[in-house]
């Protein structure tokens, strides 16, 4: 990062967007409205924070047309506030660069490929036949199985495990602890015992993907699971086996998505939400936290199943009607047909 910061114009140049105030301003570093100082440049993408923006000790904001007048201080109005300071912030904050070579005490197994141009860190395991991309840094303590491939440029961090076969495209990011290509869960009852079924899929992953803290991918039964292109999955995501996940799909951390399922492209789903098995979600669908989606969703819009919190006296009586309510709908039938029946009668 240039440490004497950019100017505002020197930004807009770069970004796009329009300079409100003196474009000379010089910011280094993104910070929030209530914790910015100088030298810092905040963001504004929700009204309800103008307060802070009277109050910011920022020495530039970015905020949308709407709110260009909100403030006299420098400025740069972008269309997309929030996307700005996303692009901004990756700017001042480029990942760390690793020099290429492989570290002594990494295995590399027979006939595997690894670039020049990739970084290979300590105690990294390689297998037969694997392939590592140009540019690709592969931290410390990592494991990647007998002939996986795993693209350009792309960055496993400590202790990333890939099994054997499995493809990671270019542009990923997988962080600590994520595992691609474990079995997915097949068993199936023989007289009295559970019997392994084996898993001979692959894990396929998509480029410019991003896969969270301790985030399992299963491996097919039969088919691969497929992680499309830009899908960016956070801390704790179980994807089992079989599923298919569409293009720039978002899930929050901890949900579980079960065998089989296929979730379509632009989907957001909400943190703790659970979809069910061989389900199908369409096409921008929105799931909303904690929810557990039991059915096919055919039509995009956005989904919420979760049964409200409270006090626990009074959350234990309504769960307690909760189990009545197929009794109370027969009851409500009979006497709106005996009404019926009286008002025949008048």
């Amino acid at each position: 990062m240039n440490q004497t910061g950019y100017q505002l114009a020197e930004i807009v140049a770069r970004f796009g967007g329009r300079v409100e105030g003196d474009g000379a301003t010089r910011v280094s570093q993104i910070a929030t409205l209530d914790c910015a100082n100088a030298g810092q440049i905040a963001f504004l993408t929700n009204a309800k924070y103008r307060k802070q923006l009277e109050a910011t000790r920022a020495s530039a904001v970015i905020l949308s047309e709407a709110d260009a007048d909100a403030t006299q201080m420098p400025r740069i109005v972008a269309a997309n506030p929030y996307s700005y300071f996303a692009r901004l912030s990756a700017f001042l904050n480029p990942l760390r660069e690793y020099a290429p070579g492989i570290h002594p005490s990494a295995v590399i197994g027979q006939g595997a490929q690894v670039s020049p141009q990739a970084h290979i860190g300590a105690h990294v395991w390689i297998g037969e036949g694997a392939s590592v991309g140009a540019g690709t840094v592969v931290m410390v303590g990592c494991s990647i199985g007998e002939n996986a491939s795993i693209g350009e440029n792309t960055r496993l961090y400590p202790r990333v495990v890939v099994y054997h076969d499995c493809v990671v495209g270019n542009h990923v990011i997988a962080h600590s602890g994520a595992v691609i290509g474990a079995d997915g869960f097949g068993i199936a009852m023989d007289e009295g015992r559970w019997l392994k079924i084996p898993q001979i899929g692959r894990v396929v992953i998509g480029d410019h993907v991003e896969i969270g803290a301790n985030t399992t991918i299963d491996r097919g039964a039969l088919n691969d699971t497929i992680i499309e292109e830009g899908v960016k999955l956070d801390n704790q995501i179980q994807i089992a086996h079989n599923v298919r996940v569409g293009a720039h799909t978002a899930m929050a951390g901890c949900v579980g998505v079960a065998g089989s399922a296929s979730i379509g492209r632009y989907c957001r789903i909400g943190g703790g939400a659970i979809i069910l098995g061989h389900l199908q979600v369409a096409e921008n669908v929105e799931v909303s936290s904690g929810t557990v989606v039991t059915k096919s969703i055919r039509e995009a819009g956005t989904y919420t199943g979760t049964f409200p919190f409270g006090e626990n006296r009074e959350w234990r009586k309504n769960a307690a009607q909760l189990r009545h309510l197929d009794e109370m709908a027969d009851r409500i039938k009979k006497l709106e047909q005996q009404i019926e029946t009286l008002k025949g009668r008048e």
